[in-house]
């Protein structure tokens, strides 16, 4: 299989949900020669190798690195400059570093910072694939079929490197969007970051109160698909929300003003004002879900 993969060797750094699944599609599509494993914890490497994630468990990332095609780094984006750090004087000539942080600027400017005059072999991704599980166990060969993965290349790369990302995500079954960093990172403080926001707020809220089990027994469905996401890894959402924190306080003035006009009408009763969003709204929701939404 190696001589016939497109890619003979991935390296990833994290081996759960995001960077496994990316590693079992390559796998089942016969893309990928080997896989090398990184980790922060013995267990979740060895769970990753008997998953059939990875193929090994790597040593030295330097070692790993210089003949690797492409290296995924898959960790909290809290993680990855110590990462870039230490794989940038080893990166060969033709490996391509991405990674699958949920902010870009933030891990733009980590690369810059560590990677130096080797920035060119950084081509910033981010799979719109997660889900409120975590961990090896996760992981998934199907998690990216039908789904958007945004690429953000720097000026630096090449036509060249940016469409051999390209298409590893595409042999994944994902479809590949571009952006640039700052338009992902005020597109996805409103569409994800706000969301999972909110979520843990009200999840907070209800659970802090002295009669909060009262209210999780009488909890239905509207609670349940309003709050799944509360469920998600909260050092990762941590550090999603304070990389993004500028364009995502932008957003929580919005809201806060869009709450403040429903309080308003609210209070005097304005019936027709309370209709009239929730139209626009239900209006704007149901076009999205039957994909009628222009791109």
């Amino acid at each position: 299989m190696g001589t016939e993969a497109e890619f003979g060797k991935l390296v990833v750094f994290g081996v759960g949900l995001i960077g496994g699944s990316f590693s079992l599609a390559l796998k089942a599509v016969g893309q990928v020669g080997e896989v090398v494993g990184f980790g922060r914890s013995l267990g979740s490497l060895s769970q990753a190798i008997d998953l059939g994630i990875i193929d090994r468990v790597g040593a030295n990332p330097g070692a790993e690195v210089a003949d690797a095609d492409i290296v995924l780094i898959a960790t909290p984006v809290a993680q990855m400059p110590d990462i870039m750090a230490k794989i940038a004087p080893y990166l060969g000539p033709e490996t391509l570093v991405t990674d699958g942080g949920s902010t870009k600027s933030d891990v733009v400017a980590a690369a810059r910072a560590h990677l130096g005059d080797r920035i060119d072999r950084f081509v910033p991704g981010h799979p719109i694939a997660g889900a409120e599980n975590s961990g090896p166990a996760a992981a998934s060969a199907m998690l990216y079929r039908g789904k958007k993965v945004v690429l953000t290349p720097l000026p630096e790369n090449s036509t060249l490197d940016v469409a051999r990302l390209r298409s590893a995500w595409e042999w994944c079954g994902a479809q590949v969007h571009q952006l640039t960093p700052g338009e992902h990172d005020r597109v996805f403080a409103a569409v994800s970051h706000l969301p999972h926001l909110l979520s843990f707020a009200l999840v907070h809220d209800l659970a802090r109160r002295e009669n909060g089990e009262q209210f999780f027994n009488f909890a239905a469905s509207g609670f349940r698909d309003f709050t799944r996401i509360a469920a998600s890894h909260p050092e990762m959402w941590r550090d999603i929300c304070l990389a993004n924190r500028a364009a995502l306080l932008d957003e929580l003035d919005r809201y806060q003003t869009q709450l403040g006009e429903l309080r308003a009408a609210l209070d005097q009763g304005d019936g027709a004002a309370l209709e009239e969003v929730f139209a626009v709204a239900r209006a704007a929701r149901r076009a999205w879900a039957d994909g009628k939404l222009k791109e």
